[in-house]
């Protein structure tokens, strides 16, 4: 445990194997490795630990079924296994109320409405003051106008005192999505608004945004990376990535969910392994990845192929679209010289707004507040034109709203540019419901191709002008 508080893990990893071969049948170690193996992205050894400390008998088994649950969903891409492993936890603690919202998140991630709605109705049913639950239950329903009841019980919730920053940060952003889907734009910009106050005031001290630290840290990016060597440093043998990142909102959902209409591209979703990479064998990043021997290059690459190939067995692509990798675009080039790089891109205005509307992690402190999310968005608009011209014709712009205007002409060009054969069937937006979608635009992208997302700023603009005059004249995409 002390090595742990040191972010020594693998020693910490070490020491409980030691004291595991003397002493196997001590649940709680085998609990609190399975922690750690997590952590160090050693998903097979923590499930197995996981197993080791039910088999011994561990007190409340219910949890240690719900992190093999997540492990299975959100890191390993089998949402049958995570399904029959958080049932197993209910089945032992059909009150076990962190089961049950996982349960609901995943038949949100799968598409299946009426069930989330039933897992959400069910757990308020057991915890009236779920605030978390009614959020999400927001967010399934149909507003039929400003009188509908979910905005009253959201405003209600919103108004009893048990309720807390985090609490409220949740339901004022599923108020202002609420308010939004029925014309009320005033309020709910006033909403979101308040809701990003709550998020602000419940985040821990130490996540505040920095612009200065974040120039510099572009600053540093564009030095260490001036130009890409082109020479490859590893084989292109399958599964080949391809990259999507660009801002958060700006359709790298929708930009995967059409490239994986082929059965040879897997879904990706938003991985961790360039930035567990970054920040481990390039650590401190980037300055440590400025002069990096080829043989390193080669075995991160190869790291990052083989959990690829482990995960998605048999795929011809995999779609890693993490949005933020954009900040390791440089490295990417290094371990991948021939890989394709999709810049997703749409309205700034919208991109935005659009931001400032959703409940983002709060380690992403810039969008918190619309000020910073401007002086952040500049800095992305900066970087992206020092990696333009780095990266040349392997980087290809896909603009959301171009895509709207015109979807088979800029989803032929995507197909031609990832060197995916061209399938008509990806533009059926709305027929392919399956498959796990883990993002803001779970329920967006099973609909057919829709146009009132683009342009949505120009009901909020009094609200922007603020934001209009942050952008004005940076970098052009």
């Amino acid at each position: 445990m002390q090595l742990e508080q040191l972010g020594r893990l693998t020693e910490a990893i070490t020491a409980y194997e030691r004291l595991l071969a003397r002493a196997p049948n001590l649940p709680d170690c085998w609990y609190n490795l399975a922690l750690l193996q997590r952590r160090t992205g050693d998903y097979p050894a923590a499930l197995a630990s996981y197993a080791q400390a039910l088999a011994h008998g561990i007190n409340g088994p219910e949890e240690a079924h719900l992190n093999r649950g997540v492990i299975f969903s959100d890191c390993l891409n089998d949402t049958a296994a995570a399904q029959r492993e958080l049932e197993a936890a209910l089945a032992l603690n059909p009150a076990y109320l962190p089961a049950l919202q996982n349960l609901a998140n995943l038949h949100e991630d799968l598409g299946r409405r009426e069930e989330a709605r039933a897992t959400y109705q069910r757990l308020l049913g057991l915890q009236p003051h779920s605030f978390e639950a009614l959020s999400r239950l927001a967010g399934l329903s149909d507003i039929a106008g400003p009188a509908d009841p979910m905005i009253a019980d959201l405003r209600r919730a919103l108004a009893d005192p048990g309720a807390g920053d985090a609490d409220r940060a949740s339901l004022g952003f599923a108020l202002a999505r609420c308010l939004d889907a029925c014309g009320q734009y005033p309020a709910a910009f006033a909403a979101a608004r308040d809701a990003n106050a709550a998020s602000r005031a419940s985040a821990p001290a130490a996540v505040r945004y920095d612009r200065a630290a974040h120039e510099r840290l572009v600053d540093e990016l564009i030095r260490v990376f001036p130009q890409v060597p082109t020479a490859a440093t590893a084989d292109e043998a399958a599964p080949a990535p391809l990259f999507i990142c660009g801002m958060f909102r700006s359709g790298s959902t929708l930009t995967e969910r059409l490239l994986s209409a082929r059965p040879e591209v897997a879904p990706g979703g938003e991985l961790e392994l360039i930035p567990r990479l970054a920040h481990t064998l390039f650590a401190p990043f980037p300055a440590a990845a400025a002069g990096v021997p080829p043989d390193l290059l080669e075995q991160a690459a190869a790291r990052y192929r083989a959990e690829l190939a482990r995960v998605f067995p048999g795929a011809r692509w995999v779609t890693d679209k993490r949005p933020d990798n954009f900040l390791y675009l440089g490295l990417i080039r290094r371990l991948f010289p021939r890989a394709r790089i999709v810049h997703t891109t749409r309205d700034a205005l919208d991109n935005c707004l659009s931001i400032y509307f959703l409940h983002l992690d709060q380690r992403m402190s810039y969008a918190l507040d619309l000020a910073d999310i401007g002086h952040y968005y500049r800095q992305y608009r900066r970087l992206m034109g020092h990696w333009r011209r780095v990266c040349g014709s392997d980087l290809m712009d896909f603009n959301y709203d171009d895509f709207v205007r015109d979807p088979r002409r800029e989803a032929q060009r995507l197909f031609e540019f990832c060197g995916v054969p061209w399938d008509e069937t990806c533009l059926d937006l709305e027929a392919r419901r399956g498959g796990a979608v883990k993002t803001a635009s779970v329920w967006q992208v099973r609909r057919g191709v829709y146009r009132h997302a683009s342009g949505r700023a120009r009901h909020y603009a009094r609200e922007l002008e603020p934001l209009v005059e942050a952008l004005a004249g940076m970098e052009q995409p």
